[in-house]
């Protein structure tokens, strides 16, 4: 039987396969011996920590990963079910590589691995996984469990496999980042989408890990594992995945809403109204918040970094900077964002896609604790959250749009062209980013971005106003789309 070609699945962050035709129990072991001799061992690690999440076919997965971590003479501690910024927690906490079996919020047919260095650092293909994926296929292509060089199979012996539980630790941990003793009593719907949101929820903001209770009344929806997801898909990004969520709000008349994709690093945050707020306006919330905290320690203002990408609305920067605050744009990727947050010290990173990074947990991003900085700012007064978020949503976003086109280049030549003939100021951080500041008409910008994997463009527009937004981002999306 022919082996299967990882560089088909192995993506650019992470690893992502159909089970069984790509990622199967072969796979996850040679990714597991390959991952202790190129990235573990090499760094003096002497264990990896892994959790797996809901999926059916996580388990068996995630002990064939520990099988060849193990075969490498590394300890393998298990973890068990965790979300994703669980599995980050623990190998912050234990100083120790990690690997997380899940594929978020892909449907159920798949599953892969996220991994990462000790500390909860990167690894992404230019760090370390295109090492992994080379070294796992050869491994497979041999059909031989030998580590290279040896000629024998398991030349050294075999590490110890081990089953731990931190759930409890990594609930406590994060109450212990945010300040929520003044809380006003709040009703709040949480949709875990059946992923692993309804194992950590209950833990973080309820009592299930023998915290002390919060004054939180929690309605709970879909917060029952089940990797075949049957009630809609554990995707907020898409709209259509919230209306659950919003029209519980509106029946229950909640404070607010909450959703996590499958494997929980993502949080969606949803008004009173059953609104949905933007990414875009939590960065913001959490950032002035993670920065009057510094200042509260001492610490200039002007010596504080907040990190956001380049599709995140204009008001982020412009909050940032009011406060006194360094706000640093950077690359859309949380590869890139992690990177940028180490280099500047940053306090908090924020991404237009709902990940929200903290320096306080190892530059890992964790949709929990940017839901518990929402709830600590509503809980704190008594304004509506749509209130409270007014001052932080400024502008009329067009949401992300994409196009497929069978020439990238030339309709990207096409708007560029546009865009230079109205006076834009351009940038190419990450794709193409135009911007009119203003005079005779309103302010607008766009960024125009090629997708890794797909032949797609994909368009963000903001305006001062919904006509100007409308207007730019329709005359984009012809210019793009002309010829397909």
């Amino acid at each position: 039987m022919t082996a299967p070609r990882l560089a088909e699945f192995v993506k650019a962050y992470d690893v992502r396969g159909l089970v069984p035709e790509q990622l199967d129990v072969d796979v996850a072991w040679a990714i597991g011996a390959a991952f202790a001799e190129c990235v573990a061992q090499p760094e003096g690690a002497r264990a990896v920590v892994i959790g797996h999440d809901m999926r059916p076919s996580s388990p068996e997965l995630s002990r064939a990963f520990a099988d060849g971590v193990a075969s490498r003479g590394l300890d393998a501690v298990l973890i068990g079910l965790c979300s994703t910024d669980g599995l980050y927690y623990a190998s912050g906490a234990l100083d120790l590589p990690g690997a997380m079996f899940t594929a978020s919020h892909n449907p159920a047919k798949y599953n892969g691995i996220k991994l990462c260095r000790a500390g909860a650092r990167p690894v992404g293909q230019d760090t370390g996984l295109a090492d992994v994926r080379d070294r796992a296929q050869a491994v497979l292509d041999t059909g031989s469990t030998a580590a290279p060089g040896t000629g024998v199979d398991d030349p050294q012996p075999r590490g110890t496999t081990t089953e731990r539980d931190l759930l409890a630790d990594y609930a406590a941990f994060l109450r212990s980042l945010v300040d929520l003793s003044d809380l006003r009593p709040l009703k709040v719907v949480v949709d875990a989408g059946n992923g692993m949101a309804g194992h950590t929820v209950p833990a973080v903001l309820g009592t299930a890990a023998g915290l002390p209770a919060l004054p939180l009344e929690v309605v709970p929806l879909s917060f029952e594992l089940d990797g075949t997801f049957p009630n809609h898909e554990a995707n907020p990004l898409e709209p259509e995945n919230l209306r659950d969520l919003q029209a519980a709000v509106r029946e229950h008349d909640a404070d607010l809403g909450l959703a996590f994709d499958g494997d929980a690093d993502r949080c969606f945050v949803v008004d009173e109204r059953g609104e949905p707020v933007s990414p875009s306006t939590i960065t913001a919330l959490v950032a002035t918040r993670e920065i009057a905290r510094e200042a509260a320690s001492g610490t200039p203002a002007g010596d504080v970094a907040v990190v956001y990408n380049v599709i995140s609305s204009r008001a982020v920067p412009e909050i940032i900077g009011a406060t006194g605050a360094r706000g640093v744009r950077t690359r859309v990727g949380h590869s890139f964002i992690k990177a940028e947050m180490a280099r500047e010290g940053a306090v908090f990173g924020g991404e237009h896609s709902a990940h929200y990074y903290f320096r306080d947990f190892w530059f890992a991003d964790t949709g929990m604790l940017a839901a518990m900085h929402v709830l600590a700012a509503l809980g704190s007064q008594e304004a509506p959250l749509s209130e409270v978020v007014r001052d932080y949503s400024r502008y009329a976003a067009s949401g992300e749009v994409n196009s497929t086109v069978t020439d990238v280049p030339a309709a990207t030549a096409r708007v560029r062209a546009w865009a230079e003939d109205h006076g834009a100021e351009l940038d190419a951080l990450d794709g193409l980013t135009a911007t009119s500041a203003g005079g005779p008409e309103p302010m607008w910008w766009f960024n125009l971005r090629a997708s890794n994997t797909e032949p797609l463009l994909r368009l963000n527009v903001e305006a001062a106003d919904r006509r100007t937004m409308e207007r730019v981002r329709d005359t984009v999306l012809a210019l793009v789309r002309e010829s397909d």
